[in-house]
């Protein structure tokens, strides 16, 4: 069997690093986690393999600050034994879904303890650290200072009555835990004071000239994100606390900071680099990392969460361009923050459908561990790429899950490739040998692939999953015309060496098909590849092949069933009514 996946003669675009947010240990993966940081990411690096794009792929869990000793303690669990079982549970799931990290780390590895703590000397010798006292909230009933995520109250921006003390989920920006209205301790919900201690701060203001050059030129970046991150640098940045009175994290290797640790957002950025370095070291080529990090044709891109864009945007890259200084460990900064928006849930209650915020408090979610239980990888992919919130918010929902999958996933490009490879099998004996001339039908379609193929390549490497996924879909439904036009099960009785032409031509278009739908749905076209000898590539920049073969065909996928959905559907309902 020829290779199974070949890529045509597109010219390479440059060396990749592409990561996804580190997400917390310390609780399962939601849809809405998926199709913001690491569905996109996924599919995004699937098609620069294909390409033969030079990329590495980077993750791992954040297993520091307060939303890990807060489960350890509602659990009655050390934080170590909470970060144990959740990396493991995420990383089983990850591989699971597909999601192809070339290393998933973690940040309480030595490594990346070793990591931060360098980082931290480095900004502090060029003057970016200062130390202050600080106003910080205090649980009396606890005898302690409480972590920000320790904090809940009402945002003094938009209201949000659940917002935590660092930052708000609903609207994206940052604070003061005390600036919170009505604040309250989230273990004991009891009322909370202000009260001094004394933390190591990064001053940001010393970057905002800097930062807003550098935003103001990536012309390629995504507006709402741009234009977000510049009204935030033009409000003015300050200084932002990098410590902590909390006992789990990095060490700060400071004097009279024994008792105190790295905040999680000053540590869990390096992380990538920490994972980056742990990947070379496995690979056996422990200084290739740098090639990812300190070459200037590199592309940086952090797929992300919009929650997670002020970190991302203005205070890593800070931490980067502070870190080079004078250094001969320059750093590179991103090249681009595709930062999606939010996926709320598609709710049955009563005889209304309600969109509505996830809850992971109610357990108002849908779970990906549970949902791969219920159905196989590929079509919970394929739904969560055809609804990526790209643009603007969506919704999650069961139904149109089904509706999509069955129309088409199945009745589209499912169909297509079962009535091709069933009519080769069943009356050219599974091979179809290349015309001397194409038909002008043929070469009409042919041309029509290469400008939808071409649409796909834009939409990809503008980090457009979604929209790309469009362009294949346009593929599917072209093919399908061409063969119904053809007809092969009329003409094969009238004229079998025009069948057999045409047929070669929906081989060919088949090949497509499974190249551009292999990110997407990667165990399906893998499947493909075993009883179609083609190969899956694109139509044009690389020759045809002598013939097409195929054997043992079988369907991709399976249809999604009403009682499925239904199961499904009343899960959610229950999380709502109780």
């Amino acid at each position: 069997m020829s290779e199974p996946f070949a890529g045509g003669t597109e010219e390479k675009t440059g060396r990749y690093l592409v990561t996804s947010a580190l997400p917390y240990a310390n609780g399962p993966l939601h849809v809405g986690q998926i199709v913001g940081a690491y569905l996109p990411a996924d599919i995004f690096v699937r098609y620069l393999r294909m390409r033969g794009e030079d990329v590495v792929y980077i993750c791992g869990t954040d297993e520091h600050g307060v939303p890990i000793t807060l489960t350890a303690e509602r659990e009655g669990k050390s934080a170590q034994e909470v970060v144990d079982y959740w990396y493991a549970h995420m990383k089983e799931t990850f591989e699971r879904f597909g999601i192809s990290f070339d290393n998933f780390s973690r940040t309480s590895r030595p490594v990346h303890a070793e990591n931060t703590q360098a980082f931290y000397r480095k900004l502090k010798a060029g003057g970016y650290i200062s130390e202050a006292a600080s106003k910080q909230m205090y649980s009396p009933t606890e005898d302690r200072f409480l972590p920000d995520r320790y904090v809940e109250g009402t945002c003094p921006f938009c209201g949000y009555r659940e917002a935590r003390g660092d930052q708000c989920d609903n609207c994206g920006n940052w604070y003061e835990a005390y600036e919170l209205i009505e604040p309250h301790s989230k273990v004991t919900g009891g009322a909370v004071e202000v009260r001094e201690t004394t933390h190591l701060y990064l001053d940001l203001s010393q970057f905002s000239e800097r930062l807003k050059s550098w935003i103001s030129s990536q012309e390629h970046w995504r507006s709402a994100v741009k234009n977000f991150i510049l009204g935030t640098i033009n409000s003015g940045l300050e200084k932002r606390p990098i410590t902590r009175d909390i006992s789990w994290g990095v060490p700060v290797p400071e004097p009279g900071f024994e008792e105190k640790r790295f905040y999680v957002w000053f540590d869990a950025p390096i992380g990538y680099v920490s994972s980056t370095m742990e990947w070379a070291e496995r690979i056996g080529e422990p200084d290739r990392w740098r090639e990812y990090w300190q070459e200037p044709d590199t592309k940086m891109i952090h797929f992300i969460g919009k929650d997670n864009t002020v970190f991302h945007t203005i205070i890593w890259p800070a931490m980067l361009m502070g870190v080079a200084e004078g250094s001969d460990e320059p750093y590179i900064l991103p090249y681009d923050v595709p930062a999606n928006e939010f996926m709320n849930l598609e709710v049955a209650v009563g005889d209304e459908r309600r969109a509505m915020q996830m809850s992971t408090s109610r357990n108002l979610a849908v779970w990906l561990h549970e949902a791969l239980e219920r159905f196989p990888a590929d079509p919970l992919r394929f739904y969560l790429a055809s609804t990526l919130p790209e643009t603007g918010d969506v919704n999650f929902s069961w139904r149109e899950f089904q509706a999509r999958v069955n129309g088409d996933l199945i009745g589209n490009l499912g169909n297509y490739a079962n009535r091709v490879l069933s009519f080769t099998n069943k009356y050219f004996g599974g091979e179809l040998r290349r015309p001397d001339d194409l038909p002008k039908e043929a070469r009409a379609v042919l041309a029509d692939f290469a400008e939808i193929e071409a649409a796909y390549d834009r939409k990809m490497l503008d980090e457009r999953p979604r929209e790309a996924l469009a362009e294949l879909l346009a593929l599917g439904k072209r093919a399908n015309r061409y063969f119904d036009a053809a007809a092969p099960w009329k003409s094969r009785k009238e004229d079998p060496a025009r069948t057999e032409a045409d047929l070669y031509v929906c081989c060919a278009l088949l090949g497509s098909i499974g190249y551009h739908a292999s990110p997407y749905v990667p165990e399906a076209m893998e499947d493909l590849a075993k009883f179609f000898d083609g190969p899956l590539a694109p139509t044009s920049g690389l020759p045809l092949p002598d013939a097409y073969r195929t054997n043992g065909a079988k369907p991709l996928f399976a249809r999604i069933e009403d009682a499925e959905v239904e199961a499904a559907d009343r899960q959610l309902t229950e999380a709502v009514t109780g």
